[in-house]
């Protein structure tokens, strides 16, 4: 015994019997019954202190308590018969249990009427009223009580609680007993456990209260027991279902939702839960007539017992469950099938699944519950649950209870189920109007990384490498306020409408001028009913140039790029914020810089450095950081960069990232000259420009240089204003025209007539280049066109 108190111990005979029969504790009392000593007994068979080898003893388990007369050897060699109670006892550490057996010494007798412990005894009392003297000894008990313990008043007077119960709890309420005892004060205690007149655990309401002679001295105590086992169930299942709409639902996810289900059932309801779930139909698809065989996919399982070893599915695995299994007959049946295993209505799915049968027979399993998992009029999976260390079987109120659970789970599935539709579709869309591929340019190697965010709908964020004229790229990053399909889409049309705006090559702050005028009417659009619509976004938008090694940058209320030159440090790049797009006829800003070939450029959306566990400031100086870690690729940097600066369950927004290593061409790749206003001299203009095409060894594009320079010349000396300037500039495969002026008017294509003489020019050049266009600039204006270099864009394959 773990109890301890300052009483005479030699009233109770208490012995402790090990599982292997040997005697393991031996009090006073033991010795005062039978004359032994504890070092004559301790250590030795307990069946040595049987008459006859213990003949009498029951053959057979039997259970946790135990009760009869044995005859047993006294120290002398007499035969001594006593009345015995045995309680089997688990060891609180998880080893071996032992046996507790007592018997009393002193059980004392009828109290005068005056004595305070004869009278207290209630015996028409509809509670259950026991009475403990000074000693805490067992004096009186009424039916009642007798009914509960299971044991007439005769057997068990002398004992202490402990001593009747055998049980954990027993031991608690005779420490509350000893308090009411020492203070005198009256105690309420509340309790739930299975006396040994019960079949089940019932719910116990203990009032104790000391005992006084007319001095007032505490003589006593009277402990009356009131069984509110219906309310106390009541409360608890009230409580579970409480606790399941908090625990269960809590983010919007199928399998994390199915755990929270099969957590909440353990150990209140069941001691194995297991949650398998049909596949999720495509949109649109009529749900089937379930019929057996049912294939599920196992969601979560849960376990009274570390590591689930009652599960035979893994998480994420499907199995096939036949008619007669209790997950088809449910599903099929769409209510919830008690069964046990002594009924032999799992017979045949135990002989169609031996494993399961297997499982059966180790644990001893003995009830099953299968419950539907439905919701919206829809059948999602089942929820099996199973008891084998609770004795009892599923009850009618179980079984509303679990059906109220599983009702709430199913609802927060199929929510789950129909974010994730959304969620896909979203991302499916945004990968969609995302670019597939960087196109490879001669100005800059780019990598890129989008991922959605983790917990929240998909995001607007975007990215995107344009190639211009003259070997110029741009390079744009945005993010569309909101999320889900919405943003997505808003996305989709602001993308289209930036390459639309770079390929007339407006200047940046010029194209996000216009981009912000589109906003603003997407917003007017978006609105409803006289109020405003939602749309807004922010966005960078850079140019760089390979020729002047120059890039020109603007945003709008965009995160500014950081810039790490060869040799230097990672910096963020000093420029104007610029309002968001969406506010309308506020200015955006440009800002030049020099990007010397091999500097890296770091665009990104703020999910990449906006985190709740740090500042800004701190997601720069990492961002910094990672960039500077030399990598044989753009790709390791990005890799590094996400690695770095997100964490491992990913952000809480979307992130966009783009990455440009800048290249530069050579002065030897580009020719310039400036052409007098002369028309006459366009000849020695096209031979200069076929001579320093031999020198670059592309004489096979000269026919069509020469034609397509004297087209442009002739048209600038023509129509435009000096000065007139000339320029030539290639790489492995393509020939690039410029020719500019100080006119900003621009030319255009116009089919000319049988009888005209002119306004043809410009069909040839579009006939003989992949492409031609004009750009405007701060001094004029500059034609353009482009000749791929490779032999079948040449026409020579």
């Amino acid at each position: 015994m773990t109890l301890v108190y300052p009483f005479d111990d030699t009233a109770t005979a208490r012995a402790v019997v090990g599982e292997d029969g040997t005697l393991v504790a031996w009090n006073a009392g033991a010795q005062r019954l039978l004359g032994w000593s504890p070092a004559e007994v301790v250590g030795r068979p307990a069946v040595n202190l049987l008459v006859n080898g213990g003949q009498e003893m029951p053959v057979g388990p039997v259970g946790a308590r135990w009760d009869g007369v044995l005859t047993l050897c006294h120290r002398d060699g007499t035969a001594v018969s006593a009345w015995l109670l045995a309680h089997h006892q688990n060891s609180s550490d998880g080893g071996p249990g032992h046996w507790l057996v007592v018997t009393p010494l002193d059980p004392g007798g009828p109290r005068s009427p005056d004595d305070p412990l004869g009278t207290a005894v209630l015996t028409q009392s509809p509670c259950a009223v026991a009475v403990y003297d000074d000693q805490l000894r067992l004096r009186r008990i009424n039916d009642a009580m007798a009914e509960v313990i299971g044991l007439p008043e005769k057997r068990i007077q002398g004992l202490r609680l402990s001593e009747i119960g055998g049980k954990r709890q027993s031991e608690e309420l005779e420490e509350h007993l000893l308090h009411v005892l020492s203070s005198g004060e009256a105690k309420d205690v509340q309790t739930y456990m299975r006396t040994g007149g019960q079949d089940s655990a019932h719910a116990w309401l203990a009032r104790m209260a000391p005992i006084t002679d007319p001095s007032g001295r505490v003589r006593g105590v009277c402990l009356a027991a009131h069984d509110f086992t219906d309310n106390f169930l009541a409360r608890e299942r009230l409580q579970l279902v409480n606790e399941a709409s908090v625990r269960i639902g809590t983010t919007l996810d199928v399998t994390r939702t199915a755990q929270e289900l099969a957590d909440v059932c353990i150990p209140a309801l069941a001691d194995f839960v297991s949650v398998d779930l049909l596949d999720p139909q495509e949109q649109g698809e009529i749900p089937p007539v379930l019929t057996a065989p049912v294939e599920l996919r196992r969601a979560a399982h849960q376990s009274v017992d570390p590591g689930n070893p009652m599960a035979v599915v893994k998480p994420g695995h499907t199995e096939v469950y036949p008619a007669g299994s209790p997950q088809a007959d449910s599903l099929v049946a769409g209510s919830t099938i008690v069964a046990t295993v002594a009924s032999g209505r799992l017979d045949r799915w135990l002989d169609w699944n031996r494993t399961r049968a297997e499982r059966v027979k180790e644990f001893g399993i003995h009830s099953t519950m299968s419950v539907p998992i439905q919701a919206r009029g829809q059948t999602l999976g089942v929820a099996v649950l199973t008891r084998y260390r609770r004795p009892d079987p599923f009850t009618p109120d179980d079984v509303l209870l679990a059906e109220e659970i599983t009702a709430r789970a199913g609802i927060c599935v199929d929510n789950a189920r129909r974010f994730s539709r959304e969620r896909e579709t979203a991302l499916a869309l945004q990968r969609s109007l995302l670019p597939r591929s960087l196109p490879r340019t001669a100005a800059v190697d780019a990598a890129s990384r989008y991922l959605p965010a983790a917990r929240a709908g998909v995001g607007g964020d975007w990215f995107d490498v344009i190639p211009l004229s003259g070997m110029r790229v741009a390079m744009v990053v945005g993010d569309v306020i909101g999320q889900g399909i919405q943003a997505s889409a808003t996305m989709g049309r602001l993308r289209t409408a930036v390459r639309t705006l770079a390929d007339i090559d407006l200047a940046p702050d010029e194209l996000l001028t216009h981009l912000d005028d589109l906003v603003v009417r997407l917003s007017a659009e978006a609105g409803g009913e006289g109020s405003p619509g939602e749309v807004g976004a922010t966005c960078l938008y850079a140019v760089y140039d390979p020729v002047s090694r120059r890039c020109t940058l603007a945003r709008a209320g965009h995160p500014a790029p950081v810039r790490l030159t060869p040799g230097g440090v990672a910096r963020e790049v000093d420029l104007p914020a610029g309002p968001p797009l969406g506010l309308g006829g506020l200015p955006f800003e440009s800002a030049e810089l020099d990007l010397p070939e091999g500097s890296l450029l770091a665009l990104y959306t703020d999910g990449l450095i906006d985190s709740p566990e740090r500042d800004v400031d701190a997601g720069h100086a990492l961002l910094c950081e990672a960039l500077a870690v030399p990598a044989d690729s753009l790709e390791e940097t990005c890799d590094r960069v996400l690695h770095t600066l997100l964490p491992a369950t990913g952000s809480a927004d979307d992130v966009a990232l783009l990455l440009a290593r800048t290249r530069g061409l050579p002065a030897s790749q580009v020719a310039t000259w400036d052409i007098p206003a002369d028309p006459a001299l366009v000849g020695p203009v096209r031979k200069q420009v076929v001579e320093q095409l031999a020198r670059w060894e592309l004489a096979e594009a000269s026919f069509t240089a020469e034609l397509v320079t004297s087209e442009l010349v002739t048209n600038a000396i023509r129509y435009g204003a000096r000065p007139i300037r000339l320029r030539l500039i290639h790489d492995a495969t393509t020939l690039i025209c410029e020719v500019s002026d100080s006119s900003h008017t621009a030319p255009h294509l116009r089919r000319a007539k049988t009888w005209d003489e002119g306004g043809r020019g410009l069909l040839l050049v579009a006939q003989l280049t992949q492409r031609w266009g004009s750009r405007h600039t701060a001094d004029g204006k500059t034609i353009w066109a482009e000749i791929g270099l490779l032999d079948e864009e040449l026409g020579l394959a």
